[in-house]
């Protein structure tokens, strides 16, 4: 028997029948055309590659080749794509869209983009970034694993700071079993920061936040790191490093020469990340958070030696 809560499973299912109604694939013709889903899609993909071997066509989207076979069959049969041998290996057919097949696919392309614009029109702003965000979860969570994906570096907005607390509560509580008293020390930070002389940084992937850090001014010549977090999700991109950088280089630039931060032992790649950049480690001491014995670490980066 499955472990997956049967809650889970009903819910991802309800959405698939929820979406494919949306998206109108339940119907005959996908935007009011006699072509279905799949073939809509195969039109698609001909129309972005220029040209493609059938082989590599079947394997993209994972199809039947006889229902792949049957498809080009009515395809060229409505004079929408051309058949024709590989010049370097006359055992692979390549396929192409005709003038016609081209005018047919920009049809339906332009049907789909107004479907969509229309859709999310009914929304409204913060509901469609929600719905964009989701939709780009989704994707991400369900792609191939270990497939890179993109990310951004940009200075705090409203509504971040409240993530910012959020995340590092719910976060280091289910990691490492850090209470409510981890996450009001952090609303502290947070509630203190002054960005007529502070900054901050916030990672996004895919358009949802994925990561931030902070640069706290001390004195003339010294500044904290602060509250550098990387979801889950977003591990192994290399965010940790380059908010790391991003921190360091906007201390260079403040005139300051040190950089201190406090961490924990426990918290390996980070640390790792840490001495990467140019930090010492300082001083450490044994201390409690939520009954759960941890080893707090200063580390420094003097600027002098690293610039």
């Amino acid at each position: 028997m499955s472990s997956l809560p049967e809650a889970r499973v009903s819910e991802v299912r309800a959405f698939n029948r929820f979406y494919t109604k949306v998206i109108g694939a339940l119907q005959a013709g996908m935007l009011d055309s006699p072509y279905s889903l799949t073939e809509v899609r195969v039109l698609f993909e001909l129309a972005h590659a220029g040209r493609m071997e059938t082989g590599e066509l079947r394997g993209l989207l994972d199809l039947d080749a006889g229902y792949l076979s049957r498809m080009l069959a009515r395809f060229e049969g409505d004079g929408l794509i051309a058949r024709e041998r590989s010049a370097s290996d006359a055992r692979k057919q390549l396929v192409r869209l005709t003038p016609a097949g081209s005018e047919v696919f920009s049809g339906l392309d332009r049907r789909s983009a107004e479907e969509v614009e229309r859709l999310l029109s009914t929304l409204s702003e913060p509901d469609q970034e929600r719905l964009v965000t989701g939709m780009a979860t989704i994707r991400r969570l369900l792609g191939p694993p270990g497939e890179r994906q993109p990310y951004v570096i940009r200075p705090p907005r409203s509504g971040d700071l409240g993530w910012v607390v959020h995340r590092h509560g719910a976060l280091y509580s289910a990691e490492y079993g850090w209470g409510t008293g981890f996450e009001q020390l952090v609303a502290r930070i947070v509630g203190g920061l002054d960005f007529s002389r502070d900054a901050g940084w916030i990672a996004e992937v895919g358009g949802e936040r994925a990561g931030c850090v902070f640069f706290v001014r001390q004195d003339e010549v010294t500044a904290k790191l602060r509250m550098l977090l990387v979801e889950p999700s977003a591990r192994g991109l290399g965010i940790g490093r380059r908010l790391v950088e991003e921190c360091l280089r906007h201390a260079r630039a403040e005139g300051c020469k040190r950089v201190t931060l406090w961490t924990r032992d426990c918290l390996v790649s980070a640390r790792h990340i840490y001495q990467a950049a140019g930090f010492e480690l300082q001083s450490e001491e044994k201390s409690t958070e939520n009954g759960v014995e941890v080893t707090d670490q200063m580390w420094a980066c003097d600027l002098r030696a690293t610039s």
